[in-house]
């Protein structure tokens, strides 16, 4: 934080100005504002909010992409409940749509399944059993 910024104010002065109306849910407590947020948090907020600035520039155009991730354009209710998402349950929301679509557009199985194999499951051949002890040899 302190090779890029320097000190937390100039953090979180560059938060707000990334944030703006377009991107902020103001769902912060008034009285203590950002300047009680963890240096930590405040690095995440501020890399996710560059991030979908640069990807979309508003919430509403990330909302939107979610929407269509999701075969929802028309969802009124669902628009509004995303809507009162902050941004970075938004992004989050949005990284696994598109990770769930581009894994349906390949063909491929979702995360948790497994693929079926080309050959039907044998079990393997064991070895031949040896005559119990006392018991008379063949031959």
């Amino acid at each position: 934080m302190k090779e890029k910024f320097g000190e937390k104010a100039k953090l979180v002065e560059a938060i707000e100005k990334l944030a703006g109306e377009e991107l902020w849910v103001s769902r912060t407590n008034s009285a203590k504002g950002l300047a009680h947020v963890s240096n930590a948090k405040l690095l995440r907020l501020h890399a996710t909010f560059t991030e979908v600035k640069a990807k979309f520039g508003t919430r509403d155009k990330l909302i939107d992409v979610i929407l269509e991730f999701e075969k929802r354009i028309k969802d009124t209710d669902f628009r509004k409940k995303l809507a009162a998402w902050p941004v970075p349950r938004l992004f989050d929301t949005y990284k696994s749509a598109s990770k769930r679509h581009g894994a349906a557009r390949q063909g491929a199985k979702p995360a948790g399944v497994k693929a079926a194999s080309a050959k039907p499951a044998t079990r393997p051949k064991s070895p031949p059993k040896s005559p119990p002890k006392g018991a008379p040899k063949k031959g």
